[in-house]
């Protein structure tokens, strides 16, 4: 069992992430090996995120203290918690795509970039694209009528020097 330094160390810990995670989605682990929950460990990982399994009271205690009012719900049985630290989307796709694998694997519910959603919110999440090519759109979508303006300006500048050069043109070749 335990120390009580050990519970105090964990919750620390606990509330450091929930405070910091862009993402941290509840999942019931019932039903997956030490190799698959290896697997899941890793594969999160290489997304930006983290696999934590802690007492369901030390994560109730440190998600009510990081602000996030409700995620208590979500926090019944053996729970599994998923913290995505830098990206939202990237651990949510990397466990939407382990639930496709492992069918006993479930999502619970969550939070968001501090706001407590449900399990189809986070899985609405691993749908969008990453951050950056959410960004590489927006920025595509400012810079189309910058393009057209210019190509515009262009066409004018352009059609001007060709009306000059036909003058020019007709000059040379009238008799003078």
């Amino acid at each position: 069992m335990p120390t009580r330094e050990q519970k105090e160390q964990s919750l620390q810990e606990l509330r450091k992430l929930f405070r910091t995670a862009k993402v941290a989605v509840m999942t019931d682990y019932r039903g997956l090996n030490v190799a698959a929950i290896t697997r899941l460990r890793r594969k999160v990982a290489a997304t930006g995120g983290q696999f934590k399994v802690a007492k369901n009271t030390l994560s109730a205690i440190a998600a009510r203290e990081a602000g996030l009012e409700g995620l208590e719900e979500y926090l019944s049985g053996p729970v599994g918690i998923v913290f995505g630290l830098t990206d939202p989307v990237g651990p949510a796709k990397a466990l939407q795509e382990f639930v496709r694998e492992f069918k006993t694997l479930e999502i619970k519910g969550g939070a968001i970039e501090g706001r407590v959603v449900d399990a189809q919110a986070v899985r609405e999440l691993a749908e969008c694209p990453p951050r950056e090519v959410l960004y590489a759109r927006v920025l595509g979508g400012m810079q189309g009528p910058m393009y057209g303006l210019v190509n515009v300006l262009q066409g004018t500048v352009r059609s001007l020097v060709y009306v000059l050069e036909a003058v020019r043109r007709a000059r040379e070749e009238a008799p003078a």
